[in-house]
């Protein structure tokens, strides 16, 4: 499997999140210096600082979420992937679709997902039951609303394809919602949306492939597409399926 990274935006990202993440403390700190003054004029700005310094935390926690920790999301994508042979290609935020499947099961936008606990989809909701709700408040750990998250990918990446290809030529994209946590179990089989954890997307795609084959010829074109001869990404080969 090719496995092809932006790791410039990666990076870049990630000294955002350091940024925001300094000044929300710089910005709480001065708020509590304030507190301590003792002026209930000062009471007011305290808070003001209080409320900014938090909302820019939350941005610094996103960012650092997604782009600061180890292993990041588009690491627990590959890892998840590995042993996948040459024919398929991982694509990490060179697309509209943060990070893209094409090979022989067809065109995926993958979303990872690394939350605890039993995952199922209930009156038309992903559910999350256990997890720790401390993580969920502040650490940004909930589960969310993925059947939105799911359909907003599926636009965006299909709106990339219609800006790169003739309309006739755009391929079906499927959306993938990845559980990539050891402590997750997932009992969605009623959701819109293919749902599974690490151990089981590797068979899952195979079979797709084994069972309706995507044609070879189009896979080099969406390649083609996606990461024309112009384009320069950081670009690493999974050998685990050769070996």
């Amino acid at each position: 499997m090719k496995i092809i990274t932006n790791t410039r935006l990666i990076n870049r990202n990630k000294k955002i999140g350091q940024i925001l993440t300094f000044t929300a403390i710089a910005v709480l700190v001065l708020g509590l210096i304030i507190s301590l003054t003792g002026s209930v004029q000062n009471i007011t700005y305290s808070y003001i600082a209080l409320i900014i310094g938090f909302l820019i935390s939350q941005f610094g926690i996103y960012y650092s979420n997604k782009f600061g920790r180890s292993p990041r999301p588009d690491e627990q994508v590959s890892a998840s992937l590995k042993g996948l042979d040459d024919r398929y290609s991982l694509y990490h935020y060179a697309t509209s679709a943060s990070h893209l499947l094409v090979g022989p099961s067809g065109v995926w936008t993958i979303l990872p997902y690394n939350q605890p606990g039993i995952i199922t989809f209930e009156k038309g909701k992903y559910r999350q039951k256990g997890g720790n709700w401390y993580l969920k408040l502040f650490a940004q750990e909930g589960l969310g609303r993925p059947e939105k998250e799911a359909q907003y990918a599926l636009e965006d990446i299909q709106k990339f394809f219609l800006r790169q290809m003739d309309a006739d030529s755009v391929p079906t994209v499927h959306p993938l919602l990845l559980f990539t946590n050891p402590k997750v179990t997932v009992k969605a089989s009623d959701a819109p949306y293919v749902t599974v954890d690490a151990d089981k997307v590797k068979d899952f795609l195979r079979k797709k492939a084994k069972d309706n084959a995507f044609p070879l010829e189009k896979v080099n074109q969406i390649n083609a597409v996606i990461l024309p001869e112009d384009k320069s990404l950081e670009e690493t080969k999974d050998e685990s399926a050769n070996n």
